[in-house]
């Protein structure tokens, strides 16, 4: 994945996939736990995003972020969300950076 300078995707789940991100090249950001969970990620930098949790992708940088995603399904899951859940944000399930 590409992320642009100053872009971020919309908030969102991956359904029943756990989701792994490793980086790439760049610095960019994960979002989670309803906005108050901030993960800076750079090169070399994995994420896990458990199944289900809510999560936003964000390249709030100058350069080109470039990510490689995994996911646990056969056939990408995606569901946009028009906002953070509730559970979100209060429930504390998030991303972990390894």
């Amino acid at each position: 994945m590409i992320a642009h300078p100053h872009t971020a995707s919309a908030i969102h789940h991956h359904g029943n996939q756990d989701t792994i991100v490793y980086a790439v090249s760049g610095h960019g950001t994960v979002v989670s736990e309803g906005g108050r969970k901030r993960q800076q990620l750079g090169p070399g930098d994995f994420a896990l995003i458990p199944a289900y949790a809510e999560h936003q992708e964000a390249n709030e940088g100058d350069e080109e972020v470039r990510w490689v995603i995994v996911r646990s399904g056969r056939e990408p899951v995606v569901e946009n969300l028009e906002g953070w859940s509730e559970e979100a944000s209060g429930n504390g399930s998030g991303t972990n950076v390894m």
